[in-house]
């Protein structure tokens, strides 16, 4: 079996008849036609480095992290936790919050201070058509000022800033492929993301107007990709963990070693369970074993006080999952 199969692995196919709570704006403002892509960029990364910014430091609040300016009407960071972080998030104006990671938003939180969800999730190989048209539309349509935001707000969200940098504000693909590796610190690791902005063909106002499309707060995922959502929390929580030699932060009492572990290894062996993953190719089989073997050695050394154990478990996990990233996820 060939790789061609990760796009229904890994991504899943999107459909266009979602549920939403936001409909179209008919008072929207006039928006911009994006500028043609890039001519000659044989790598879209390291074409973001050509145009030079003045270096800009984030802005970091309670529930915010990576929050960037980067006009009066597109803002970029990390998703927002708590009440403190929507609250932030309604002084500066935000109308309409844009997530493209996979977990479904807070929409009620976002409601409760004036704002709207709209969920478009993405990849870490690059922007769909159809996802860019979603996008796009959203920006377009929506009410603004808007904040676009992933899991970290450093790759995904400011790829999708990067489009409404493009169609709502007119910048150049240039300016917007800088302010994502200059300010945001997209990593090279994601080409794609980069080659999106670079020379992507953006939908035309004729063509995201006439997509058919609600707006939905949340587009439930299932299978792996959701598996893999809620693996990516409880693995930054580990981390943090490991730093403070596997004990509870005082701020953050109830992340406890152990229950961390134990969730991971539930959900990788419930990924390692589908019949996706068992038709999958064998390195791919192998890496989701290893994670399962790794999970189970990770949450019997920390039952038993064997932090070194522990640490070396969670550094097998992180080469495992690194590998199959590199070949699959970021490709």
């Amino acid at each position: 079996m060939t790789r061609s199969f990760l796009p229904w692995l890994l991504l899943g196919l999107l459909t266009s008849c979602e549920t939403g709570h936001q409909e179209a704006r008919t008072d929207a403002p006039a928006t911009k036609e994006a500028p043609p892509p890039l001519q000659g960029v044989d790598n879209a990364y390291e074409a973001a480095g050509e145009r030079k910014l003045k270096k800009l430091a984030p802005e970091e609040s309670p529930g915010l992290h990576n929050v960037f300016h980067l006009s009066e009407t597109v803002i970029s960071g990390s998703e927002p936790h708590g009440d403190a972080a929507f609250e932030h998030l309604a002084g500066m104006g935000v109308k309409t919050i844009l997530s493209v990671d996979g977990k479904a938003p807070d929409e009620e939180a976002a409601e409760r201070h004036g704002m709207h969800y709209v969920h478009v999730p993405i990849h870490y190989s690059g922007i769909s058509s159809d996802e860019l048209v979603r996008i796009a539309k959203t920006f377009r349509e929506a009410e603004g000022p808007f904040f676009v935001h992933c899991f970290h707000g450093k790759h995904r969200g400011p790829a999708a800033a990067a489009v409404g940098r493009l169609v709502l504000d007119g910048a150049t693909r240039a300016q917007a492929l800088a302010e994502m590796r200059q300010w945001c610190g997209t990593s090279w690791k994601y080409e794609g993301l980069f080659g999106t902005i670079a020379s992507g063909e953006m939908p035309t106002r004729r063509q995201s107007a006439r997509y058919a499309w609600d707006f939905p707060a949340a587009h439930p995922l299932g299978g792996f990709r959701q598996a893999m959502v809620g693996v990516a929390r409880h693995w930054d929580n580990l981390v943090a963990l490991e730093k403070r030699d596997w004990k509870a932060d005082p701020k953050h009492p109830d992340v406890d070693a152990q229950n961390e572990a134990a969730k991971l290894l539930g959900l990788f062996g419930r990924a390692n369970g589908l019949d996706q993953i068992k038709k999958s190719p064998e390195d791919f089989r192998d890496w989701m074993d290893t994670s399962v073997e790794q999970g189970d050695k990770l949450l019997r050394a920390l039952k038993a006080g064997e932090t070194g154990k522990a640490s070396k478990a969670l550094r097998v996990i992180k080469q495992s999952c690194g590998s199959c990233h590199a070949s699959y996820r970021n490709q």
